[in-house]
């Protein structure tokens, strides 16, 4: 369900003027796969339904503040239903077991299947086998596994500061060099 970035960037400039068929229409594209990225991380229906709420009514609210110039608006919509379920996780304090899930056949691919059919995906693979290999797993346990930063920590058995450093610095390393391979 992949769309293009400059019709989402469209649709957010009239959400951000309180266009609602709009805000329909980016609700239509986007909610399952964004449903499916919060049900990777909170692994409970409702849960996962209020990480998306919470973050479209941030789009509802913010989408103003998107710049094309600065971010894909697919990955600013992936980020903010991600950073909503991880506070979903967290204020729940616990995992649920992989036995509670539905049966249900998740049909959208993940992120990483999605970035390897993308057209960026050999540059950003390229950058990322620059960083040194407990950096890139960092990086891809916070964004590909959904960890927070103090799960890595802890299943990495490495300080907390160390691992918040660590992804910090690697993705500046990464925007560098993604921004010198465009």
């Amino acid at each position: 369900m992949a769309s293009d970035p400059a019709d989402l960037a469209v649709l957010l400039g009239q959400i951000a003027a309180g266009d609602r068929a709009a805000f329909r229409a980016l609700y239509d594209l986007q909610a399952p796969r964004l449903y499916a990225v919060a049900m990777r991380i909170v692994r409970q229906g409702p849960l996962a339904s209020d990480a998306v709420h919470d973050a479209l009514l941030q789009v509802w609210r913010n989408a103003g503040r998107f710049d094309l110039a600065r971010g894909n608006p697919e990955a600013w919509l992936v980020s903010l239903v991600r950073y909503r379920a991880l506070d979903i996780a967290r204020r729940r304090g616990r995992e649920v077991p992989d036995d509670d899930l539905p049966e249900a056949i998740d049909e959208d691919p993940n992120p990483l299947e999605r970035l390897a059919s993308s057209r960026d995906a050999a540059a950003l693979r390229g950058c990322l086998g620059q960083l040194e290999e407990d950096r890139r797993r960092l990086v891809l346990m916070a964004f590909v596994d959904g960890l927070t930063h103090n799960e890595a920590a802890e299943r990495l058995k490495l300080p907390l500061g160390t691992v918040k450093s660590w992804i910090r610095r690697s993705l500046q390393s990464l925007r560098l060099c993604l921004e010198g391979a465009a």
